[in-house]
């Protein structure tokens, strides 16, 4: 699922990031690369906060549309 309608609060790991390289490389420099884990804080209108290493991250729609998750754990999201 994009991090767009990704649950709040819930453990996630990056599954796949749709976008080009220089894109994915800056993305890869603030830790958000495929296999890691994020935590979504809040979203609005498909803006979203997140934490992810120990450092909150605003992530803008057009960017989160891009950043593909799914549960880190099978009973997250029960």
């Amino acid at each position: 699922m994009p991090l767009t309608v990704a649950p709040i609060d819930c453990d996630l790991k990056i599954v796949k990031i749709v976008a080009e390289d220089k894109l994915k490389k800056h993305l890869e420099n603030l830790g958000i690369t495929p296999g890691a884990v994020i935590r979504m804080l809040s979203a609005s209108g498909g803006s979203v906060i997140c934490m992810i290493k120990d450092c909150k991250l605003a992530i803008d729609s057009n960017l989160s549309s891009h950043i593909f998750v799914k549960a880190a754990r099978a009973d997250a999201l029960l």
